[in-house]
């Protein structure tokens, strides 16, 4: 049995698409692998700590081989509780809309919180960070605009970019993807855009 650990990043629960499609992906899913376990980590319940400075003291204890103090041990281990849930799953979706051509900040937030050495990645002087977090990856991106190659706007695009190179400095490198958009379109074109993601989040939720 298998851990699929489902990050939700959009606060419009029915009304956001991203979370439609994504939800279309997990009843494929549930179909081909009724055994799984689903764990959904919706980033809008969840009550993040602040990244504050016995974390960040913390971190850089650990980084360079040194004791934290007990206030930063305290706030160390609230981070490696949240790590551990991210790290020991085997599977990952994310729903992630573009918010001001990036990502919703509570998703920045909980990037910065388990994005930590020890949990995440390493680094070794001699070949520098390694990701040490394995598994395949299914992300449903949401825009309301279009910023594809030929679109004349991909330079706006830092949904993507930032968010796939995240993934991959944290070892997760099998990634594939479904891109709702755009959706500030006229209402016939947006739901055939939406039919067509749906349908393709059911063909990978089939087969993930």
């Amino acid at each position: 049995m298998a851990t699929l650990l489902y990050i939700e990043a959009s606060p419009r629960k029915q009304r956001s698409h991203s979370i439609t499609v994504a939800n279309a992906f997990l009843d494929a899913y549930r179909s081909r692998h009724p055994n799984d376990q689903i764990d959904l980590l919706d980033l809008w319940s969840e009550t993040l700590p602040a990244f504050d400075g016995d974390m960040i003291n913390a971190k850089y204890a650990v980084m360079h081989g040194e004791d934290p103090s007990p206030e930063e041990q305290t706030a160390w281990a609230q981070v490696g509780t949240i790590c551990k849930r991210f790290t020991e799953a085997d599977k990952y979706l994310f729903s992630v809309p573009m918010w001001n051509f990036s990502i919703p900040y509570v998703l920045k937030h909980y990037i910065d919180v388990i994005t930590q050495p020890g949990y995440s990645w390493s680094f070794d002087p001699e070949v520098g960070y390694s990701g040490l977090v394995t598994g395949p990856v299914a992300t449903i991106y949401s825009s309301g605009g279009a910023y594809h190659e030929g679109s004349g706007a991909e330079a706006f695009d830092q949904q993507k970019p930032y968010f796939e190179g995240w993934l991959g400095f944290v070892g997760l490198s099998i990634v594939s993807q479904i891109t709702v958009g755009p959706t500030l379109s006229p209402p016939d074109e947006v739901d055939k855009v939406l039919e067509n993601a749906i349908e393709d989040a059911k063909n990978l939720g089939s087969t993930f």
